[in-house]
């Protein structure tokens, strides 16, 4: 089988897919409070093309997908998708979701395959919530996250961006949470990426695991995943807490993924504009040249930083993270 490994000797098998720009929350560093600028449904992959570019994808070594948005729920017949993946028999299905509709529809995913599911949630203040998302769906995320412990997606994630000055008091909360529910907490890096980020905010993995151990004494974990993170854990715990530091210690060396937007487009890099289109003909051929361009321009890391933060193409929003 041909295998997809870029000139850095990166073997790529992971694809990230965005499925819709949409999203019910407006996250101050995700996206301005007027939103951004959505495409036409006509304008987005259909599910039989996502599923026409994975197919091809897995001749290429890709075994693992993860659904994105936007906001991945919002999107009519999302369970259907899922299906329609678990039956190319993929090594995993995931999805990242804000889970404000998670309760209700975490039972059918579960039932079409979907194996395990990461929430994003910055706070676990009901107040602070609605300033960071502008919106009033904290209880609907906890509920969220509740049914998903329920219904058996293992593991249960959830991605907690850090923010000095202003969430950056609860880490010890989010700690506590991963304590006492079988849930493992990622605490990531605050990343300029569109959107409001404001280099005051950001706070390095190192002075959170610093802040973290001032109380607790962590060892050593494991966690199912495909990501960056690296995990440790409160001895005792029923979770695990994880560090994602795509700034102070950048694992581009270890990138596995390759990103698919809504669109239609390959966007080998996070941090990159670079993107290839795939042709609107959607041949078997049209979808292979499409990954072999986007493993050619791959770059060997990103160069981030917060005085570029207004030069990117696409806000976090519109590729998922």
């Amino acid at each position: 089988m041909e295998e997809l490994i870029d000139k850095y000797g990166r073997k790529i098998n992971y694809l990230r897919i965005s499925i819709t720009d949409r999203c019910n929350l407006r996250c101050r560093y995700c996206m301005p409070e007027d939103g951004v600028e959505l495409k036409n449904h006509s304008e987005i992959l259909s599910f039989e093309d996502i599923i026409k570019i994975v197919k091809v994808g897995q001749k290429l070594g890709v075994d693992k997908v993860r659904l994105t948005g936007g906001e991945p729920l919002v999107r009519l017949g999302v369970v259907d998708l899922v299906s329609s993946l678990a039956k190319l028999k993929l090594k995993d299905i995931s999805m990242t979701t804000n889970g404000v509709m998670l309760a209700a529809k975490v039972e059918d995913m579960k039932n079409a395959g979907l194996n395990r599911v990461n929430i994003s949630l910055d706070t676990l203040k009901k107040a602070k919530f609605e300033e960071i998302t502008r919106r009033d769906y904290f209880d609907k995320v906890r509920a969220g996250i509740e049914a998903a412990l329920e219904t058996g997606l293992k593991p249960v994630k959830i991605n907690t961006v850090v923010m000095k000055g202003f969430n950056d008091d609860e880490i010890l909360d989010f700690v506590e949470l991963s304590q006492n529910k079988n849930v493992h907490i990622r605490f990531i890096e605050y990343m300029p990426l569109g959107g409001e980020a404001e280099e005051e905010y950001f706070m390095s993995s190192g002075e959170t695991k610093e802040l973290i151990e001032s109380k607790y004494n962590l060892v050593p974990a494991v966690t199912k995943g495909n990501g960056p993170a690296r995990y440790l854990k409160v001895p005792g715990a029923l979770g695990t807490i994880g560090f994602i530091s795509a700034l102070s210690e950048h694992f581009c060396s270890e990138c596995n993924r390759m990103r698919l937007t809504a669109d239609g487009r390959f966007k080998p890099c996070l941090a990159s504009n670079k993107e290839v289109e795939i042709a609107k003909t959607m041949t078997e051929k049209d979808i292979y040249k499409a990954y072999q361009r986007a493993l050619e321009i791959k770059p060997s890391a990103h160069h981030l930083n917060f005085a570029d933060n207004d030069k990117h193409n696409r806000k976090m929003s519109q590729i998922g993270g």
